[in-house]
Protein backbone atom coordinates (compact mmCIF):
# COMPACT_ATOMS: atom_id res chain seq x y z
CA UNK A 1 0.00 0.00 0.00
CA UNK A 2 1.44 3.42 -1.03
CA UNK A 3 0.15 6.67 1.36
CA UNK A 4 1.09 9.63 -0.61
CA UNK A 5 1.11 13.64 0.65
CA UNK A 6 1.85 16.39 -0.94
CA UNK A 7 5.27 17.70 -0.35
CA UNK A 8 5.36 21.04 1.53
CA UNK A 9 8.54 22.68 -0.57
CA UNK A 10 7.31 21.97 -4.22
CA UNK A 11 3.84 20.90 -4.68
CA UNK A 12 4.90 17.59 -5.59
CA UNK A 13 3.73 14.45 -4.51
CA UNK A 14 6.01 12.18 -2.84
CA UNK A 15 5.26 8.67 -0.51
CA UNK A 16 4.60 8.95 3.60
CA UNK A 17 6.97 6.51 5.40
CA UNK A 18 5.40 3.98 7.45
CA UNK A 19 6.54 4.46 11.00
CA UNK A 20 7.01 0.58 12.01
CA UNK A 21 7.61 1.34 15.87
CA UNK A 22 3.85 2.77 15.79
CA UNK A 23 2.44 -0.68 13.48
CA UNK A 24 4.65 -2.71 16.78
CA UNK A 25 3.63 -1.18 19.16
CA UNK A 26 -0.35 -1.38 18.63
CA UNK A 27 -0.25 -4.49 17.27
CA UNK A 28 1.41 -5.54 20.76
CA UNK A 29 -1.27 -4.22 22.42
CA UNK A 30 -4.29 -5.56 20.49
CA UNK A 31 -2.64 -8.98 20.18
CA UNK A 32 -2.30 -9.08 23.85
CA UNK A 33 -6.27 -8.85 23.80
CA UNK A 34 -5.64 -12.71 22.58
CA UNK A 35 -4.96 -13.65 26.37
CA UNK A 36 -8.19 -12.35 28.11
CA UNK A 37 -9.74 -15.89 28.41
CA UNK A 38 -6.96 -17.02 30.63
CA UNK A 39 -7.31 -14.16 32.70
CA UNK A 40 -11.07 -13.49 32.97
CA UNK A 41 -12.61 -12.31 36.10
CA UNK A 42 -15.76 -10.55 36.54
CA UNK A 43 -13.70 -7.67 38.92
CA UNK A 44 -11.55 -7.26 35.75
CA UNK A 45 -14.00 -6.84 33.41
CA UNK A 46 -15.71 -4.39 35.85
CA UNK A 47 -12.60 -2.69 36.01
CA UNK A 48 -12.10 -2.61 31.77
CA UNK A 49 -16.02 -0.66 31.87
CA UNK A 50 -15.36 1.67 34.49
CA UNK A 51 -11.85 2.55 33.00
CA UNK A 52 -13.51 3.24 29.50
CA UNK A 53 -15.82 5.68 30.75
CA UNK A 54 -13.49 7.43 33.16
CA UNK A 55 -11.21 7.67 30.64
CA UNK A 56 -13.50 7.82 27.57
CA UNK A 57 -16.38 10.49 28.46
CA UNK A 58 -14.70 12.14 31.20
CA UNK A 59 -10.77 12.25 30.10
CA UNK A 60 -11.15 12.03 26.28
CA UNK A 61 -14.64 13.55 25.31
CA UNK A 62 -15.30 15.73 27.97
CA UNK A 63 -11.44 16.91 28.89
CA UNK A 64 -9.42 16.50 25.72
CA UNK A 65 -12.59 17.59 23.49
CA UNK A 66 -15.01 19.59 25.10
CA UNK A 67 -13.50 21.83 27.58
CA UNK A 68 -9.49 22.03 26.08
CA UNK A 69 -10.09 21.63 22.35
CA UNK A 70 -13.43 23.82 22.29
CA UNK A 71 -13.72 25.44 25.57
CA UNK A 72 -17.43 24.83 25.54
CA UNK A 73 -17.53 24.88 29.15
CA UNK A 74 -14.83 26.88 32.31
CA UNK A 75 -13.99 24.61 34.98
CA UNK A 76 -11.45 25.28 37.85
CA UNK A 77 -7.68 25.25 36.62
CA UNK A 78 -7.48 22.60 39.65
CA UNK A 79 -10.02 20.39 38.46
CA UNK A 80 -9.25 20.94 34.79
CA UNK A 81 -5.68 19.79 35.15
CA UNK A 82 -7.11 16.59 36.91
CA UNK A 83 -9.65 16.01 33.90
CA UNK A 84 -6.95 16.43 31.31
CA UNK A 85 -4.50 13.73 33.21
CA UNK A 86 -7.30 11.43 33.38
CA UNK A 87 -7.65 12.37 29.15
CA UNK A 88 -3.68 11.15 29.41
CA UNK A 89 -4.36 8.26 31.04
CA UNK A 90 -6.12 6.99 28.29
CA UNK A 91 -3.01 6.33 25.82
CA UNK A 92 -4.49 8.53 22.73
CA UNK A 93 -1.50 11.26 23.20
CA UNK A 94 -0.93 14.13 25.35
CA UNK A 95 -3.51 17.20 25.35
CA UNK A 96 -1.25 19.20 23.17
CA UNK A 97 -0.91 16.37 20.57
CA UNK A 98 -4.66 15.75 20.45
CA UNK A 99 -5.57 19.19 20.77
CA UNK A 100 -4.13 21.16 18.07
CA UNK A 101 -4.81 17.52 15.74
CA UNK A 102 -8.77 17.94 16.48
CA UNK A 103 -8.52 21.57 16.17
CA UNK A 104 -6.78 21.07 12.46
CA UNK A 105 -9.65 19.01 11.92
CA UNK A 106 -12.12 21.26 12.30
CA UNK A 107 -10.32 24.10 10.62
CA UNK A 108 -9.57 22.13 7.33
CA UNK A 109 -12.25 19.47 7.71
CA UNK A 110 -11.87 16.47 5.47
CA UNK A 111 -9.18 18.39 3.44
CA UNK A 112 -6.82 15.49 2.17
CA UNK A 113 -3.81 17.73 3.34
CA UNK A 114 -4.61 19.80 6.07
CA UNK A 115 -6.83 17.64 7.73
CA UNK A 116 -4.82 14.84 9.80
CA UNK A 117 -7.40 12.22 9.39
CA UNK A 118 -9.11 13.27 6.91
CA UNK A 119 -12.22 11.08 5.69
CA UNK A 120 -11.37 11.67 1.74
CA UNK A 121 -8.75 9.55 2.32
CA UNK A 122 -10.73 7.01 2.67
CA UNK A 123 -12.07 4.31 6.07
CA UNK A 124 -8.98 3.37 7.16
CA UNK A 125 -6.77 6.09 6.82
CA UNK A 126 -9.16 8.51 8.82
CA UNK A 127 -9.59 5.46 11.43
CA UNK A 128 -6.14 4.77 12.48
CA UNK A 129 -4.20 4.46 9.34
CA UNK A 130 -3.13 8.32 9.95
CA UNK A 131 -1.25 6.72 12.98
CA UNK A 132 0.90 4.64 11.19
CA UNK A 133 2.02 7.21 8.81
CA UNK A 134 2.92 10.20 10.79
CA UNK A 135 3.17 13.83 9.20
CA UNK A 136 6.33 15.54 10.53
CA UNK A 137 3.25 19.17 10.70
CA UNK A 138 1.31 16.85 13.22
CA UNK A 139 3.07 14.80 14.80
CA UNK A 140 6.77 16.97 15.92
CA UNK A 141 5.94 19.10 19.16
CA UNK A 142 7.76 21.92 17.63
CA UNK A 143 5.37 22.27 15.06
CA UNK A 144 1.51 20.61 15.94
CA UNK A 145 2.40 23.08 18.93
CA UNK A 146 1.50 26.18 17.59
CA UNK A 147 -2.59 24.51 16.89
CA UNK A 148 -3.09 24.67 20.59
CA UNK A 149 -0.98 27.71 21.77
CA UNK A 150 -2.96 27.93 24.65
CA UNK A 151 -2.01 24.74 25.94
CA UNK A 152 1.48 24.64 25.05
CA UNK A 153 2.19 27.93 26.94
CA UNK A 154 1.10 26.20 30.03
CA UNK A 155 3.97 24.36 31.48
CA UNK A 156 1.55 22.13 33.34
CA UNK A 157 0.04 20.95 29.89
CA UNK A 158 3.64 20.88 28.30
CA UNK A 159 4.74 18.59 30.95
CA UNK A 160 1.51 15.90 30.08
CA UNK A 161 2.33 16.49 26.75
CA UNK A 162 5.68 14.95 27.04
CA UNK A 163 5.58 12.60 29.83
CA UNK A 164 1.85 10.96 28.74
CA UNK A 165 3.61 7.17 28.32
CA UNK A 166 5.19 7.30 31.15
CA UNK A 167 2.10 8.08 33.44
CA UNK A 168 0.90 4.37 32.66
CA UNK A 169 3.26 2.84 34.70
CA UNK A 170 1.92 3.95 37.99
CA UNK A 171 -1.80 3.02 36.47
CA UNK A 172 -0.08 -0.23 35.51
CA UNK A 173 1.52 -0.64 39.13
CA UNK A 174 -1.56 0.54 40.72
CA UNK A 175 -3.95 -2.24 38.14
CA UNK A 176 -1.11 -4.60 39.68
CA UNK A 177 -1.55 -4.07 43.27
CA UNK A 178 -5.28 -3.85 42.97
CA UNK A 179 -5.77 -7.57 40.61
CA UNK A 180 -2.13 -8.75 39.08
CA UNK A 181 -2.29 -9.75 35.64
CA UNK A 182 -5.83 -9.70 35.29
CA UNK A 183 -6.25 -6.30 36.08
CA UNK A 184 -3.29 -5.09 34.01
CA UNK A 185 -4.70 -7.15 30.39
CA UNK A 186 -8.21 -6.44 30.99
CA UNK A 187 -7.73 -2.18 32.82
CA UNK A 188 -5.01 -1.68 30.80
CA UNK A 189 -4.68 -3.41 26.77
CA UNK A 190 -8.47 -4.60 26.82
CA UNK A 191 -9.37 -0.87 27.87
CA UNK A 192 -7.13 0.46 25.24
CA UNK A 193 -8.03 -1.23 22.15
CA UNK A 194 -11.54 -0.62 22.82
CA UNK A 195 -11.10 2.48 23.85
CA UNK A 196 -8.90 3.13 21.27
CA UNK A 197 -11.52 1.69 18.18
CA UNK A 198 -14.35 3.88 20.55
CA UNK A 199 -12.23 7.31 19.49
CA UNK A 200 -11.40 6.71 16.15
CA UNK A 201 -15.08 5.71 14.80
CA UNK A 202 -15.58 9.17 15.30
CA UNK A 203 -13.19 9.88 12.28
CA UNK A 204 -14.20 7.83 10.05
CA UNK A 205 -17.99 6.08 10.63
CA UNK A 206 -19.48 9.58 11.15
CA UNK A 207 -17.93 10.66 8.05
CA UNK A 208 -19.82 7.75 6.46
CA UNK A 209 -23.29 6.26 8.03
CA UNK A 210 -26.11 8.18 9.66
CA UNK A 211 -28.19 10.70 9.43
CA UNK A 212 -27.92 14.54 9.06
CA UNK A 213 -29.44 17.04 10.69
CA UNK A 214 -27.53 20.55 9.44
CA UNK A 215 -26.05 20.99 6.37
CA UNK A 216 -22.56 21.80 6.35
CA UNK A 217 -19.77 21.75 4.40
CA UNK A 218 -18.54 18.44 5.30
CA UNK A 219 -19.75 14.90 5.62
CA UNK A 220 -20.39 14.52 9.16
CA UNK A 221 -23.20 12.73 10.34
CA UNK A 222 -25.26 11.64 13.01
CA UNK A 223 -25.06 7.68 13.96
CA UNK A 224 -26.47 6.46 17.14
CA UNK A 225 -24.41 3.56 17.62
CA UNK A 226 -21.32 5.35 17.72
CA UNK A 227 -22.89 7.45 20.11
CA UNK A 228 -23.52 5.01 22.56
CA UNK A 229 -19.98 3.73 22.43
CA UNK A 230 -18.41 7.46 22.72
CA UNK A 231 -20.63 8.47 25.32
CA UNK A 232 -22.39 10.60 22.89
CA UNK A 233 -19.45 11.89 20.28
CA UNK A 234 -21.70 10.11 17.91
CA UNK A 235 -24.02 13.10 17.72
CA UNK A 236 -20.99 14.35 14.84
CA UNK A 237 -23.31 16.47 12.73
CA UNK A 238 -24.52 18.36 15.55
CA UNK A 239 -20.77 18.84 16.78
CA UNK A 240 -19.53 19.77 13.56
CA UNK A 241 -22.42 22.27 12.62
CA UNK A 242 -21.67 24.14 16.49
CA UNK A 243 -18.39 22.57 17.78
CA UNK A 244 -18.03 24.73 20.49
CA UNK A 245 -21.76 24.29 22.16
CA UNK A 246 -20.80 21.59 24.79
CA UNK A 247 -24.04 19.67 24.15
CA UNK A 248 -23.44 17.09 21.42
CA UNK A 249 -27.17 15.24 22.08
CA UNK A 250 -29.49 17.68 20.64
CA UNK A 251 -32.50 15.44 20.87
CA UNK A 252 -33.92 13.95 24.02
CA UNK A 253 -33.09 10.58 22.48
CA UNK A 254 -30.11 11.68 21.19
CA UNK A 255 -27.58 9.52 24.27
CA UNK A 256 -24.81 12.21 25.80
CA UNK A 257 -23.65 10.83 28.82
CA UNK A 258 -20.60 13.14 28.75
CA UNK A 259 -23.37 15.99 28.81
CA UNK A 260 -24.92 14.68 32.08
CA UNK A 261 -21.55 14.45 33.63
CA UNK A 262 -20.88 18.42 32.59
CA UNK A 263 -24.40 19.20 34.10
CA UNK A 264 -23.89 17.54 37.08
CA UNK A 265 -20.40 20.16 37.32
CA UNK A 266 -22.69 22.61 36.07
CA UNK A 267 -25.63 21.70 39.33
CA UNK A 268 -22.23 22.06 41.86
CA UNK A 269 -20.87 25.15 40.32
CA UNK A 270 -18.44 23.63 39.03
CA UNK A 271 -18.71 24.12 35.51
CA UNK A 272 -19.71 28.07 34.36
CA UNK A 273 -20.13 29.43 31.05
CA UNK A 274 -21.17 26.37 29.52
CA UNK A 275 -22.24 26.63 25.80
CA UNK A 276 -25.64 25.73 25.11
CA UNK A 277 -27.54 25.23 21.57
CA UNK A 278 -28.61 27.93 20.09
CA UNK A 279 -31.68 26.54 18.57
CA UNK A 280 -33.81 24.22 19.90
CA UNK A 281 -34.27 20.69 17.80
CA UNK A 282 -37.28 18.58 17.99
Amino acid sequence: MTVTSISSDNGRQKPLKLNWLSVIFFAIVHLSVLLTPWFFSWSALGVTLFLHWLFGSIGICLGYHRLLSHRSLEVPKWLEYIIASIGVLALQGGPIFWVAGHRLHHAYTEDIEKDPYSARRGFWWSHMLWLFYPRPEFFEYDRYQRYAPDLARDRVYRWLDRYYLLLQLPLGLLLYALGGWSFIVYGMCLRAVLLWHSTWFINSVTHVWGYRTFEVNDNSRNLWWAAILTYGEGWHNNHHAHPNVAKAGWRWWEYDPTWWAIAVLKMFGLAKKVVMPPVQIT
